[in-house]
């Protein structure tokens, strides 16, 4: 996810790298696996210039949701249990649609791309999150529920939480945990999200909650091996790269584009799109 509260996020970079350490102690010392030491610093690379380009733009992000609570349609404030309940599945709803659509959307997916492009599943996946989230739009996914009457200051709070609640679901040390697997977002459904696998692909969009995914019918259980990373495998460690590699493929297509419907469809259509050969549209 690419909002959260400005300390937030660089609390979450300090125990992001405890939990790496701690994680890659017991791969290598326990289980006597090697450990992808070029691609967990690569995305550490991405998570501090993350934080650093948060810390920068927090206020944009901020006045937009401000502005929206300024217009908002009720005053809701979180004052007992059921009010904390509705706030929270609210929150996961707009998480799981802006999630969602940034599978579906290119313009969306330049940014959580890069989140994806790991080539193995471990801690430090958590922290490799693009920083384009402003320029995407990400925060205007979560303007309704300052609509509605939600104070900004609360949503961003929220937001922290489940990024922090994210981190320990992106690893391969957990196995499934029963009951849980019903309600809550874990590290087997992950697993699952961030697959190449055919069967994988646009599944298990929850943050903290997977029952949207059952409601909406975007869920899989953890079946087959998981095959990590991108259809097409990014194999650069260049923190620069890992942060615009879709934006660049995506300026390079809509420079090639013949028509402006092309155009469009190359920054708002599925990832992937092509136009049809030019034999099958004659």
């Amino acid at each position: 996810m690419e909002l959260g509260t400005r300390s937030g996020g660089f609390v979450f970079l300090g125990l992001l790298a405890l939990v790496i350490l701690v994680e890659a102690g017991w791969l290598i010392w326990r289980r006597r696996q090697a450990y992808p030491w070029k691609e967990a610093v690569a995305s550490m690379g991405v998570a501090v210039i993350k934080r650093l380009v948060d810390a920068a733009t927090a206020g944009i992000a901020a006045g937009v949701l401000f502005w929206v609570y300024d217009h908002r349609l009720w005053t809701l404030e979180i004052d007992g249990p059921w009010m904390g309940l509705a706030f929270f599945l609210l929150l996961e709803l707009a998480y799981y649609w802006h999630h969602r659509w940034a599978h579906e959307i290119r313009w969306l997916w330049a940014t959580h791309g890069v989140h994806h492009s790991p080539n193995h599943m471990n801690l430090s996946v958590a922290g490799r999150l693009g920083w384009t989230g402003l320029l995407s739009g990400s925060v205007l996914f979560f303007a309704p529920l300052g609509l509605i009457g939600f104070h900004p200051i609360v949503i961003f709070l929220g937001l922290a939480v489940s990024l922090f609640y994210q981190i320990w679901i992106h690893t391969e040390t957990i196995g499934r945990l029963g009951p849980l697997e019903w309600v809550f977002n874990t590290p087997a459904h992950h697993r699952v999200h961030h697959g190449s696998n055919p069967e994988y692909i646009d599944k298990n969009y929850g943050g903290v909650l997977i029952i949207y995914d059952r409601l909406f019918g975007t869920f899989a259980e953890e079946r087959a091996p998981v095959r990590y990373g991108l259809v097409t495998p990014l194999k650069s460690n260049n923190p620069f790269v890992i942060a615009f590699f879709e934006w660049a493929a995506m300026a390079r297509d809509v420079l090639r584009a013949e028509s402006v419907r092309d155009i469009v469809l190359y920054l708002f259509g599925r990832p992937g799109w092509r136009p049809a050969p030019k034999r099958a549209r004659e």
